[in-house]
């Protein structure tokens, strides 16, 4: 347990030093004193800050940061949910197609010129619609492996949206629908506004409830079905719970960040190395991680180079060794 405890303060630790880092660093640098100097002023106290400092603090890098530790987070507690449910560790939140779906609605938004408001509304409406679909037809062919079915429906429906996608890229007009929808695609935190993150939050915190309130259940999904159910567990109600939690998660975060991988696959098995399978101590840390990396990932992509990194590009490049070393470095079975 005293383990436990140490590798949470770890992670909130490291959290919190990547925040400050975070609002320090940019084009237009703040120091740690202005930081301080910032929140002494907002909190009451008497020394006066330029307003451009606050400007930059507060109404560009704040949201920023605020939106990567949200979408960090609720990307790595679906794909902890999803991993345990599905007792594979090769699934991420993205599983049951609700990128895809988040994707084809973004993407049918900027097509038909709608604004920024509505592309985000068609991607989380897109995203439900498509897990909602894969849930209605996995659960309703019989004779297979309920698990089974749901990924094999996913993976199927998630390829349909794809080429739709594909479609209307193709229709898209070249000057100036078909960058938006490139750049959408790759995933970007560079616009958040406040207003976007008032809307996902509660979204996300809507969907990280359940997951919290049926943390102990969770672990019996691991079993097979028949020994979950002489336990007293009805395993299709809590399935369907675990995946509208997720799924919305999921949905809020693509809304406003776009498409980003790795972090719902990567940060749940190192989260797992650490505190083990069982699902009440993984979802926390798994959270602080997943928080913690996607905005070190977002912060590397504007200060690396001289134009802006998509993070959907860099958690691939960073993900790919690093997934690669903790399967290594783990000696014990998934």
């Amino acid at each position: 347990m005293k383990t436990h405890a140490a590798a949470y303060a770890l992670a909130a630790v490291v959290l919190a030093a990547l925040v400050l880092l975070a609002l320090a660093l940019g084009r237009y640098p703040v120091s740690v004193v202005q930081l301080a100097t910032l929140a002494l002023d907002k909190l009451g106290g008497t020394r006066p800050l330029a307003p451009m400092i606050a400007t930059v603090v507060l109404d560009i890098r704040g949201p920023r940061v605020l939106s990567a530790v949200l979408v960090g987070a609720s990307l790595a507690a679906a794909g902890t949910a999803f991993q345990g449910m599905f007792r594979n560790p090769l699934v991420s939140p993205d599983i049951l197609g609700v990128s895809s779906g988040a994707a084809l609605g973004a993407v049918l938004a900027i097509f038909l010129s709608l604004g920024a408001v509505a592309v985000q509304a068609f991607a989380f409406a897109g995203g439900l619609a498509a897990v909602v679909l894969v849930y209605l037809i996995g659960s309703r062919l019989r004779g297979h492996d309920p698990l089974l079915a749901l990924v094999l429906t996913g993976v199927l429906i998630g390829t349909l949206l794809g080429s739709a996608i594909a479609l209307l890229t193709y229709l898209a007009d070249p000057s100036n629908q078909l960058p938006a929808i490139t750049f959408w695609l790759l995933g970007s935190l560079a616009s958040i506004a406040p207003r976007d993150l008032a809307i996902a939050a509660p979204l996300a915190l809507l969907g990280l409830v359940p997951m919290l309130l049926l943390r102990w259940r969770m672990n019996l999904l691991a079993l097979p079905d028949d020994e979950a159910r002489a336990l007293g567990v009805d395993t299709r109600r809590l399935r369907a719970v675990v995946v509208a939690a997720a799924t919305l998660m999921t949905a809020a975060s693509v809304a406003i960040g776009g498409i980003i991988g790795w972090v719902g696959l990567l940060v749940p098995h190192a989260a797992r190395l650490v505190v083990g399978p069982d699902f009440g101590r993984l979802l926390p840390l798994a959270m602080l991680i997943g928080a913690a990396f996607l905005l070190a990932v977002d912060t590397l992509c504007r200060t690396v180079a001289p134009i802006e990194v998509p993070p959907g590009v860099l958690t691939a490049f960073i993900g790919t060794p690093f997934f690669l070393w903790l399967f290594a470095a783990s000696r014990r079975s998934w």
